[in-house]
């Protein structure tokens, strides 16, 4: 073991893993980065300075032990630095590849502050995650004591999955249940493959169903069975719905065919990767081959569409963001990949008018001017009279963000209360309106981050343990 195997920042310059080469990535849905190699995992953990108020750790939504997992790869020790990463993610392989890490534990790193680049935190998660998996390393969830009580989770995204595991370690027979006929929820159907394999979710599941979690595929709660009949089912139910409808363009023309939703065009792409028959690309209203592609939105679902198109073969893809590059809320590394890529970015442009017959055929832009910032404290964007363009565009995609269903309705309950912006209003115990429903993930906080449902569904499961433990009888609790 070696000895003072830290704070070598100054020495080794930051080194993430070797990427493919842009034409290669444009060929196939394949993940773009090669993993590390042991010794250039351990060099790169090395780097760390071990300091004492780590602004990684609390900048990460988990507060994940970042400096102890990286001091213990730097060692060598990797199974306790893995056991170390597990204890509080459930999925640290997964959150390796799509954090936004340049936001979060990288882009507070003590050391890149001092202009010595950051430890390159999610490449070194990443790498613990997979070498755990393929040396045996990740444990079965392990049941505690049955206590006889039941959760239902709707939803078998992070948010429900995580919940799921910590609930049955905690002794409680867990039922999930989902609308699509696969587990995963966007981490499925709305990431890209070339940014998250699906067997690396698709093993989560699996030993999330070794562990005694039934998952119910193709249920849709409000249809095939109600919210009431949940929870007469079970002692406790958790709503981990997430938020699929998608913000709609109000601009004329925004009806023609060849607008789409970023939602539809990605689901349909990740199911043609997993074998699926999509006639959506058959009949090409959903594949962006040999069309002129304008992408509108700025943040990680662009990115998302952008990139997908490049590979799908498109003429050409653009992105159409109303801010600057400094004020848009996607990756800054999703960006430098798109462009590396070949997409093009049109900064301080927004859509004024799709046009074409039936179909669109351009989009007609004005360009914009950032005014004075709104209330969450960002520069509010104006058009700038003086100045329009057009583009041609044949499929346009709509990445706009993502607002909640209308869950009261769907479910047929409308004593479950909701904000002004449709997500689940829940009390400091993460219980919704309705005694012994809980709720997390996006459907409550609104768009967000997986790390950040992942930490709601570890939240919510102490919350539900706390709710359920009060309620059970004390024959129940001895058995």
């Amino acid at each position: 073991m070696e000895r003072n195997s830290t704070n070598k920042f100054v020495e080794r310059e930051q080194a993430y893993p070797e990427k493919r080469a842009p034409d290669s990535r444009r060929a196939d849905f394949l993940e773009i980065g090669a993993p590390y190699a042991d010794d250039a995992a351990r060099a790169q953990a090395g780097r760390c300075s071990q300091c004492g108020v780590p602004y990684c750790q609390s900048h990460c939504p988990l507060h994940n032990h970042i400096p102890d997992w990286l001091r213990l790869t730097a060692e060598g020790r990797l199974r306790e630095a893995y056991d170390l990463s597990a204890r509080t993610s459930t999925m640290p392989e997964i959150c390796g590849r799509i954090c936004p890490q340049d936001r979060l534990c990288e882009g507070n790193c003590v050391i890149d502050f001092s202009g010595h680049g950051a430890v390159t935190i999610g490449s070194i998660e990443k790498y613990l995650g997979d070498n755990a998996w393929e040396e045996g390393w990740v444990r079965p969830i392990e049941p505690g004591p049955s206590n006889g009580q039941s959760v239902g989770i709707i939803g078998a995204g992070p948010a429900g999955l995580t919940a799921a595991e910590y609930l049955r370690r905690a002794g409680y027979e867990v039922d999930i249940y989902d609308r699509h006929d696969r587990a995963g929820g966007l981490l499925i159907y709305g990431i890209p493959n070339f940014k998250l394999d699906k067997s690396v979710v698709d093993r989560r599941v699996q030993r999330i169903e070794e562990g005694g979690i039934a998952i119910h595929r193709g249920v849709e709660v409000g249809t095939d069975v109600t919210l009431a009949e949940l929870r007469e089912r079970h002692d406790a139910v958790f709503v981990a719905t997430g938020v699929y409808q998608s913000r709609e363009l109000t601009v004329e023309g925004a009806d023609k065919q060849g607008v789409v939703r970023a939602i539809d065009f990605l689901t349909a792409s990740n199911r043609s990767g997993l074998g699926d028959e999509v006639a959506a690309h058959a009949d090409g209203s959903l594949m962006a081959k040999d069309r002129n592609v304008v992408v509108i939105g700025g943040g990680d679902t662009a990115m998302d569409c952008v990139r997908t198109a490049i590979r799908q073969g498109a003429a050409s893809v653009k992105c159409l963001y109303r801010r600057d590059r400094e004020n848009m809320p996607g990756s800054r590394t999703e960006v430098a990949h798109a462009e590396e890529e070949g997409v093009e970015f049109l900064w301080l442009s927004g859509p004024a008018s799709i046009e074409g017959g039936e179909r669109a055929e351009r989009v007609l832009a004005n360009r914009m001017q950032l005014g004075e910032p709104d209330a969450d404290g960002r520069r509010r964007p104006v058009v700038d009279p003086s100045s329009s363009f057009a583009l041609d565009a044949d499929l346009v995609v709509l990445a706009l963000g993502f607002e909640p269903e209308p869950l009261p309705a769907i479910f047929g309950d409308p004593d479950l209360k909701v904000s002004e912006w449709g997500t689940l209003v829940c009390d400091d115990d993460m219980m919704t309106s309705l005694p012994g429903v809980f709720a997390g993930g996006d459907i409550e906080r609104g768009a967000s981050l997986v790390v950040w449902a992942v930490r709601d569904g570890r939240d919510v499961a102490d919350k539900i343990d706390t709710y359920l433990s009060s309620q059970r009888k004390p024959s129940a609790a001895a058995a």
